[in-house]
């Protein structure tokens, strides 16, 4: 779990960690200096945390590399402290789901508290858009060894650069049936900026022709003038 000045949020997000059976998470939190009152209030509940790290970074991608060079676990969950684990049992009844995926990275549904769902298509299509949420999707900790980490060039949408080139080396997505977190709308990546659509574009283009990537392109444009409408309207 990343953050920087999460406010109260913080809590609900960790205490839906910390509902889970003993012994099934090593909870790593990367907070980047918060002076509201976070890192106070992260530092009294170290007892409660595998790992805590406070310290400037560069950025929310930093701070999940950082996570990731720490954590020991044979499976990785990126839990934003906005998000929430939906239930006391979902890391129990991930752990057998998983096991009998036999995948790289399974991948459960999320819920968004604006009322959307995801889950993972039957049939992913990488280039339309990134095709897999973090906060629902479990990674084979071995994977960022053997196909890299998160790109720092990228500010939004280096989970979906991460994404594509998975799919690309043959890395086996599995969705799981069950729903993994409820999530806080308006984060880094659904805030309806352009800078997210950009960089959407961006990847597209590293991963694809661009004869294969133009329609997508225009995609990306009209959701991007899509969300700046609905956030305008009363």
């Amino acid at each position: 779990m990343v953050c920087r000045n999460p406010g109260r949020r913080l809590r609900d997000a960790l205490a839906s960690v910390w509902a889970q059976p003993a012994g099934l998470a090593e909870l790593i939190v990367i907070d980047g200096a918060s002076d509201d009152g976070s890192r106070e209030w992260l530092e009294a509940q170290r007892p409660r945390l595998a790992t805590l790290v406070s310290a400037p970074d560069r950025g929310v991608y930093d701070a999940m590399n950082q996570g990731l060079a720490l954590a020991r676990g044979e499976w990785v969950l990126f839990l934003g402290a906005d998000d929430q684990l939906c239930h006391d049992r979902v890391l129990a009844d991930a752990r057998p789901a998983l096991t009998a995926a036999a995948a790289g990275i399974g991948v459960g549904e999320v819920a968004y508290d604006d009322g959307r769902i995801y889950r993972l298509a039957g049939t992913p299509n990488p280039r339309a858009r990134n095709f897999v949420h973090h906060q629902g999707a479990f990674y084979r900790r071995t994977l960022f060894a053997a196909h890299g980490s998160f790109d720092l060039a990228l500010a939004v949408m280096a989970d979906y650069d991460l994404n594509v080139r998975l799919w690309k080396n043959r890395v086996t997505f599995r969705a799981l049936p069950l729903r993994i977190a409820t999530c806080g709308s308006g984060g880094l990546s659904d805030a309806g900026r352009w800078r997210g659509y950009r960089e959407e574009i961006t990847v597209r283009h590293r991963h694809f022709a661009a004869w294969r990537c133009w329609c997508w392109d225009l995609f990306s444009v009209l959701r991007c003038v899509r969300k700046q409408i609905l956030r305008r309207a009363p």
